[in-house]
């Protein structure tokens, strides 16, 4: 049974974040500290800067050989049938701007805040092995799904600019076109309209990529890691100081971001009810549903499997949000998420540790 000293280490670990949060809200809401400008500057900061930071320092602290394949194949398969479900569900609504609700329910499903609250909680009901298990959770989240998010991300981004270049394009051609019959022009179009669609989308999105710091970061970490574990090379304490005193504030200012954006919104719940529900849904039910299912196909048993899902229903992380707001795709849904969340994070954690005590 989980005692009351524990649940004050929670307490401790949730508050801080809410400190900043407010701070934040009121600089904006009351204070008048921060243009829109300055708001949207400090968002590209955390995105650009501190993200990286925090992701390099997480997966290069992590012993790479010693992680738990099972649990990696099953964060995998949940990400997975994520996805082919949030694809069923737009292509079957028919909903226009598929691939920002694919990758925003993406987000609220599958990207529990593991790092702040979850490791407290979860210590708090399974001991140190849990710890140890979300610690290897967080790792996957800043080497692989971070990055599956920006990709995502880039992707819509390239698209849209695709849309657009190539009506632009079907203008200044037309003058040359008219030396071609009207049966080589309906044959030929199509075709070299999607060949160049495609490359430009690639392109755009593999240069974005190339020149996001938390590409670099998460290389650098995995190349490092296996450096470090392996031969137990140390890096230079003055280079391990410089990370950690830049990459610690990195969750605080992704709070205040979120604060700043709030203050920005007519009102707190930027989502309406209807998709506030959705959200709620979507994190607390379908997420570690999900996780159930992937963890049971791929053997997990035990404390692991009760990890894997408890660790499903904590609240949507905040990374997520950060990178929605940098790219202006569906910000008040996530930030709903992470906000309401949080305030519920421990009882649903505990209603799930009961459950699966059964």
């Amino acid at each position: 049974m989980i005692s009351s000293a524990e649940v004050y280490h929670v307490v401790i670990a949730t508050v801080p974040l809410y400190v900043a949060m407010t701070l934040a809200y009121i600089s904006v809401k009351w204070w008048k500290l921060f243009t829109p400008e300055q708001c949207s500057g400090i968002n590209k900061f955390v995105a650009k800067f501190s993200i990286p930071l925090l992701s390099f320092q997480m997966i290069s602290s992590n012993d790479l050989y010693k992680m738990s394949l099972k649990l990696i194949y099953a964060d995998f398969v949940q990400k997975l049938l994520a996805i082919l479900a949030l694809t069923a569900i737009i292509m079957i609504s028919n909903r226009p701007g598929g691939l920002k609700w694919i990758v925003t329910g993406l987000s609220l499903s599958t990207f529990p805040n593991t790092l702040i609250l979850g490791i407290p909680i979860l210590r708090a009901m399974y001991k140190d092995e849990a710890a140890v298990l979300l610690t290897q959770i967080v790792v996957l989240q800043s080497m692989i799904w971070y990055n599956l998010l920006l990709f995502l991300y880039e992707l819509d981004a390239a698209n849209t600019m695709a849309v657009r270049s190539s009506s632009q394009g079907t203008g200044e051609m037309d003058n040359a076109q008219e030396v071609q019959s009207k049966e080589e022009e309906e044959e030929a179009e199509p075709k070299m309209g999607r060949k160049m669609k495609i490359l430009f989308i690639l392109s755009t999105v593999g240069k974005k990529l190339l020149s996001n710091p938390n590409t670099y970061a998460t290389v650098i970490a995995l190349i490092w890691a296996s450096i470090h574990f392996r031969w137990g090379i140390n890096m230079p304490e003055v280079v391990n100081q410089s990370i950690e005193i830049l990459s610690n504030g990195g969750l605080g200012m992704a709070m205040f971001s979120l604060g700043l954006f709030m203050a920005s919104q007519p009102c707190i719940i930027a989502c309406g009810t209807r998709m506030t529900v959705v959200a709620m849904g979507l994190k607390f039910l379908v997420g570690p549903a999900l996780m159930a299912v992937a963890s049971i196909l791929m053997g997990l048993s035990d404390t692991m499997l009760k990890v894997a899902i408890v660790q499903a229903a904590l609240p949507q992380g905040i990374v997520p949000f950060v990178f929605a707001k940098e790219y202006n795709v569906h910000p008040g849904v996530l930030s709903t998420g992470v906000l309401l969340g949080m305030l519920i994070a421990l009882p649903i954690a505990l209603a799930y540790y009961f459950l699966l005590a059964l």
